[in-house]
């Protein structure tokens, strides 16, 4: 709490007390640290960001003119998911769909509103819960492979594959993304202690990805690392810290080689590897396969101006629509299947736009950005609709965009101050 008091202080962008901003930089970071335990509903996730919203409101959080096209564009999506389910509302499994995806839009402009003020600090508190909540859930995930701990293996693992703290071990290797993101920038960058602290922090959690056996979040971390290393690179101040940054890169990459060497050499390790490694899954090909069925969910959904309703594509095919967009032109119709669409990809277009730009949380910028961006890819292969993190990201980002412009805007009127008392 005392670091919460004090964290960022010099770029703080409200006048609140200093004891109502340690309360609601401590909110952030259960925030980011409860998102990790979502196997039960509801989930303490739901309850710290319904508490933090009710406490930022009722301590000055303010909805600004630039979140207005955000808000609308969320309301016409559920809009569309609600229509969409109208005939289905005897089912109890579709109205919590619909109720959650609602919810999922409120905490979008949640957290919007939170990060667009004392930008700085509140994303250092969300980096801080994230790493957190992601070594729990890996340790977790962790201990049940392995069976170090007694009925773990049942609990924390599922089709054998590490699940952690997650119902899901595709869902817990996508959240561990970010989380690693952000330790895999302190090794790279920090001082030694700090970067040691991490890159220990980051082993955990790249082998806890690796142990999800997601081939998603395989790609994801590799790819998005990469991103965000060659950004760091191009954005230093410095041929001294580009130096550094390329040289921890290669140190980083040779120890994560050599531990998945090691890793390959326990033969369950190695046969699942080389199971979910194969491109030839049985659940991906054919004309009903996950590829086929996104080809046959277009052409309906062209033929189908209010979609088929929420949780009902499975009922056309053997298994769910394993893509997001495809999956809101099903739920929502041609509403929804513009709306989120647009949506997405209109927060990654403009997140280009802040690359390059100067502000003091430039570098967890660059870690959520490219997280976001291997979650725009990723939902084109799998249903990302619900998940907690994504719309949290969403959200961080549209905040981020509207406190860089502050920051620039009042940057740009001291320069005139001081250019017009000289």
């Amino acid at each position: 709490m005392a670091y919460a008091a004090t964290a960022g202080t010099s770029h703080s962008l409200t006048s609140a007390p200093t004891g109502v901003l340690a309360l609601q930089r401590a909110l952030v970071w259960l925030a980011g640290a409860s998102g990790a335990i979502v196997f039960i509903e509801p989930s303490p996730y739901e309850l710290v960001t319904l508490t933090a919203c009710v406490l930022f409101f009722a301590t000055g959080l303010r909805m600004r003119l630039v979140f207005m096209p955000l808000l609308f564009t969320l309301i016409v999506l559920n809009v569309g998911y609600s229509i969409g389910a109208v005939p289905f509302l005897d089912k109890p499994e579709v109205v919590n769909w619909i109720l959650t995806s609602w919810y999922m839009a409120i905490t979008v402009i949640f957290f919007a509103m939170v990060m667009s003020e004392d930008t700085e600090a509140r994303l250092d508190m969300l980096r801080r819960g994230l790493i957190v909540g992601a070594m729990i859930a890996s340790l977790a995930g962790i201990a049940g492979y392995f069976r170090l701990v007694p009925g773990g293996y049942d609990l924390l693992t599922l089709y054998d594959r590490a699940r952690g703290t997650f119902k899901d071990p595709n869902v817990l290797g996508a959240f561990l993304i970010l989380p690693a993101l952000f330790t895999l920038q302190s090794v790279v960058s920090d001082r030694f202690g700090k970067a040691f602290r991490n890159a220990i922090a980051f082993g955990i959690i790249s082998l806890a990805i690796l142990l999800s056996f997601s081939r998603a979040a395989w790609g994801g971390l590799v790819i998005t690392a990469a991103f965000m290393l060659a950004l760091m690179v191009f954005t230093s101040r410095s041929q001294a810290q580009r130096s550094r940054i390329i040289v921890m890169t290669l140190i980083a990459a040779i120890l994560a080689v050599a531990l998945i060497a090691v890793l390959l050499s326990v033969g369950s390790v190695a046969d699942m590897f080389k199971q979910r490694a194969s491109f030839d899954q049985s659940y991906d090909e054919g004309r009903f396969g996950r590829f086929g069925r996104h080809i046959l969910g277009a052409q309906m959904a062209l033929e189908l101006p209010f979609g088929i309703g929420p949780l009902q594509f499975h009922t056309y095919f053997p298994e769910d629509t394993h893509n997001s967009y495809l999956n809101a032109f099903m739920s929502g119709g041609w509403i929804s299947g513009i709306c989120y669409p647009a949506l997405v990809f209109v927060t990654a277009i403009i997140g280009f736009r802040y690359i390059y730009m100067r502000v003091p949380w430039q570098r967890g910028y660059l870690a959520v950005f490219s997280a976001f961006l291997g979650f725009v890819g990723e939902s084109f292969i799998i249903d990302t609709d619900h998940w907690r993190h994504f719309w949290m990201m969403l959200g961080t980002m549209w905040g981020m965009y509207a406190a860089a412009e502050r920051y620039r805007a009042m940057s740009a009127r001291i320069i005139d101050e001081s250019s017009a008392a000289s």
